[in-house]
């Protein structure tokens, strides 16, 4: 069975920075790809990031460009967000989600597995 937990999230000041990590267990993480989404109170699932099985290929909404990197250590099963320059509207809940198609992929259906998520506040 395959499973994802997240940590790394907290409470920073807009400007700071974290770093989200998605641990991946029980399936073959280096043919998946892999991808980060948020969901803000009152607010739909939203795509943040994601990267190919390779690592060479990753895209980002408009929103969050030049700020978050999505990267990935198949050695250690893990994907990472690292998020610099936060805004108060990055503040969500943040999901990883695994794709067995092992594509960069921008939909919620296009995932198969998913985390619990970990929460990210910023605050102004």
């Amino acid at each position: 069975q395959v499973q994802l937990v997240e940590s790394g999230g907290g409470l920073v000041q807009a400007g700071g920075s974290l770093r989200l990590s998605c641990v991946v267990s029980g399936g073959t993480f280096a043919s998946f790809g892999m991808g980060w989404f948020r969901q803000a109170p009152g607010k739909e699932r939203e795509f943040v990031a994601t990267i190919d099985w390779t690592g060479s290929n990753a895209y980002y909404s408009d929103s969050v460009k030049g700020r978050l990197t999505i990267s990935r250590d198949n050695a250690k099963t893990t994907v990472y967000l690292q998020m610099n320059s936060l805004k108060p509207e990055d503040t969500a809940v943040y999901y990883c989600a695994a794709d067995r198609l092992g594509s960069t992929e921008r939909t919620i259906n296009a995932y198969d597995y998913w985390g619990q998520g970990t929460q990210v506040t910023v605050s102004s």
